[in-house]
């Protein structure tokens, strides 16, 4: 799988060193192959997926236009199903509350679609077309530490690697986001608020039960959401291996860190039983702790030529819509910045235009979802009992939760969150300062050639 022609290529090639190979850094590598530049990957994990087992995920449009610009529409078809509509009911008793229908014009605007899959289907997919593009993947290896001075991290073997430009893509607890909190003074959160639960169970066993055999039921491929007291439940069905994945939010934090299948079964002990049932047929339930993160000032170290991109520069919750989507965001306009480099002197520029595009972006959408969360699990109260009769009024008045005169959160990301363009974004800084910038750079003598329009 070679690089597209296509892509804008860079006059000046440099050297970027990667650390992580979650989605935030594969993507990274992508993008970043498919405009010149030579990349090094490091990932601890052996194999590509191992860890991610039990764990669905959930393409919104602002991811996949990314991937279907970068000609991998047909990779991610072979793994992922095209979600219709979303089913909105209590947790508790079931109680239909509504129902949303991606609209197709709307999805058309957004230019991407929403869909569903797994995560581990989706990171060897996009290690299969990093690798494909001549991206350097470096399995079973380990950074022990880095030094942002000299761009160079230390593996556990003793060996150092340097680069041009060190992405640390290795997630809120990795190496490099504590480097910068250490560096700009933020203590970093120490207690989760909340945790989320991820399991699959295989389409078999789930058709089996007369009750949860219903998810199957629909002539379209549903997401249905589950509202609860305290906790909330995002579930679909995937495609590639045939199965249901669902996802529960709980708060607050709950004591089961030493097993996950007695938390999971706690957590589905009072929920309806089509959810309730499928309990015992879960072999392998995940737990993840959900913490408030201080956000980071600046997303680069001190000497300009360390950066952090995904979860490392904005954790988003665990389980979110948005979780991975950030990620291929920030490393599409990382490529799109870099597309243009001509001169050394432009690289720190380029990291900081990168974190002034991405900077707002990245906290509108944490509040978009952390409000998502909040929303679906509010717990009993009044404004539970009106947010409840609302949607079913609607529902029962055969109106569309999420039309556009309802300000809710959730249209809100579908009109601002999944019709961002990342892209499009990078270009236009390029047309408007970093060309004016280049252009001042050469009248005033500096030696190279720069691009006249984005690509």
């Amino acid at each position: 799988m070679g690089i597209e022609a296509a892509s804008k290529q860079t006059q000046l090639i440099i050297d970027f060193l990667i650390i992580g190979a979650g989605v935030s850094g594969l993507s990274c590598a992508i993008a970043l192959r498919r405009v010149g530049h030579r990349v090094v990957v490091v990932e601890r994990e052996k194999e590509i997926g191992q860890s991610d087992v039990g764990r669905g995920v959930r393409l919104p449009p602002n991811l996949s236009k990314i991937l279907y610009r970068w000609n991998l529409k047909s990779e991610v078809s072979a793994f992922a199903a095209k979600s219709k509509q979303i089913q909105i009911s209590r947790l508790d008793t079931g109680d239909r509350l509504g129902d949303h229908y991606w609209d197709d014009e709307v999805l058309r605007e957004t230019q991407g679609e929403f869909l569903f899959g797994h995560l581990a289907d989706l990171r060897k997919m996009m290690y299969d077309v990093a690798v494909g593009q001549g991206a350097t993947v470096r399995l079973g290896t380990t950074a022990v530490s880095v030094d942002p001075k000299r761009r160079e991290i230390t593996l556990d073997s003793g060996e150092t690697l340097t680069a041009d430009v060190v992405i640390g893509a290795d997630g809120a607890f990795g190496l490099v986001r504590p480097l910068l909190l250490n560096e700009q003074g933020i203590q970093e959160a120490t207690k989760p608020t909340m945790c989320m639960y991820s399991a699959t169970v295989p389409k078999a066993l789930v058709e089996k039960d007369p009750q949860s055999k219903h998810f199957y039921e629909p002539k379209v491929i549903s997401m249905f959401s589950f509202f609860g007291n305290n906790q909330s439940v995002i579930s679909h069905p995937t495609g590639g291996l045939p199965c249901f994945t669902f996802t529960l939010f709980r708060r607050p934090h709950d004591e089961y860190e030493s097993s996950h299948s007695e938390g999971m079964r706690a957590a589905l002990e009072s929920v309806v039983p089509r959810l309730r049932n499928l309990g015992p047929m879960i072999s392998q339930p995940r737990r993840f702790p959900i913490f408030e993160h201080p956000p980071l000032e600046d997303w680069l170290a001190d000497s300009g030529r360390v950066v952090v991109v995904g979860g490392a520069a904005h954790p988003i919750p665990t389980g979110s819509t948005q979780q991975y989507a950030m990620g291929l965001e920030d490393a599409a306009v990382l490529a799109k910045l870099f597309s243009h480099l001509a001169t050394d002197s432009q690289i720190t520029d380029f990291l900081y235009a990168f974190q002034e595009l991405r900077q707002p972006r990245a906290q509108a959408v944490l509040t978009s979802e952390t409000g998502v969360i909040h929303y679906m699990g509010m717990p009993n109260c009044p404004d539970q009992e009106a947010r409840d009769q609302a949607m079913q009024e609607k529902h029962k008045a055969g109106g569309d939760l999420f039309s556009g005169d309802d300000e809710s959160a959730e249209w809100a990301e579908i009109k601002t969150v999944f019709g961002y363009d990342a892209e499009d974004e990078a270009d236009n800084w390029w047309v408007t300062w970093g060309l004016l910038k280049a252009r001042s750079s050469f009248n005033d003598g500096a030696q190279h050639v720069f691009a006249t329009s984005p690509s």
